[in-house]
């Protein structure tokens, strides 16, 4: 877990979101602001999500067991997949309503829509600045403050529509800025779905194999790499597996080429896991990702029997 992000800060964080939504949705009722009731469900949105984050962070910094291997890291790769998958459905839902109201236009009562974008901007802007420290580090935390820096965005759209209503009748501006607020909230959503997918997926991460092929054949007593694999825990652990053709050693010199490689996957590509699986004549043809031949007929049978 991340400990630059307290439980305290998380329940701060969650105390403002839930007293700003209360004081939002009273503002849009009153004032008639689409964008500011937008505004209202974002935050309640906002504030599901900080507790969600905050056991799932919790739950995250638990150690490996018995039933948990690699631990419960991806608790909060969940989470953030949850979260950012709530602010797509967030945003196609004001888009519609923002459409809805294009067609049939109400009057909206800028003073107070600007009071009340005024007061969740500086809640807001206090809501980031705590997450702040964490949003680098952890997926689950920066999708938290992403929801709070598009909640500020947000604000800071509702107070420009405010000044203008309250002084000329735009009936179109309130919708128009739903949509524009909605707009960035979705793309500032994509791309965390897109990377929580791949690591959940196991997709290989982003290495330069044919860089690592080479560094490992250069150990002495290394004549062979295949049987790769590489998947991802989380947005910092990256796992990595692969067999050895090695010449005929004894186990004891074994090992030390098991350091050597050890040092260089983690010193000059990030690796923190590496699992090595020493052989001699055994797979030497294969390339580096084949998959083995008895793996083939396997799966090849398996297409038969469907």
């Amino acid at each position: 877990m991340d400990e630059k992000v307290t439980g305290k800060r998380f329940l701060a964080v969650t105390l403002l979101n839930v007293l700003i939504t209360i004081v939002e949705i009273l503002g849009g009722i009153l004032s008639g602001s689409l964008a500011l009731l937008s505004d209202a469900f974002h935050n309640l949105g906002d504030s599901l999500s900080i507790v969600l984050g905050y056991f799932a962070q919790h739950i995250g910094g638990h150690p490996e067991n018995r039933q948990r291997t690699y631990g419960y890291r991806r608790a909060e790769i969940l989470s953030a997949l949850t979260n950012s998958i709530f602010l797509i459905v967030i945003s196609v839902f004001l888009i519609i309503e923002a459409i809805k109201r294009l067609e049939h236009p109400q009057h909206i009562n800028g003073g107070i829509m600007l009071t009340v974008a005024v007061i969740g901007l500086l809640a807001n802007f206090i809501s980031a600045a705590l997450l702040h420290a964490g949003s680098e580090d952890s997926l689950n935390v920066k999708a938290t403050y992403l929801h709070i820096l598009s909640d500020a965005l947000s604000s800071v759209a509702v107070i420009i529509g405010g000044i203008i209503l309250t002084f000329v009748n735009v009936p179109w501006l309130d919708p128009a800025l739903t949509i524009g607020v909605a707009l960035y909230i979705a793309y500032e959503a994509w791309p965390i779905i897109n990377q929580t997918i791949k690591i959940l997926m196991q997709s290989s991460p982003d290495l330069d194999y044919d860089s690592i092929e080479n560094d490992l054949k250069q150990i002495g007593g290394v004549t062979a790499v295949h049987h790769v694999h590489a998947w991802m825990m989380d947005e910092h652990r990256i796992i990595f597996s692969a067999h050895l053709n090695c010449d005929d050693l004894p186990l004891s010199q074994v090992e030390r080429i098991y350091s050597q490689v050890e040092k260089i996957l983690h010193e000059k590509y990030g690796i923190c896991h590496v699992t090595i699986q020493a052989e001699y004549h055994r797979g030497k043809d294969e390339e580096l990702f084949n998959t083995p031949v008895d793996e083939k007929n396997v799966i090849n049978n398996d297409f038969k029997q469907d």
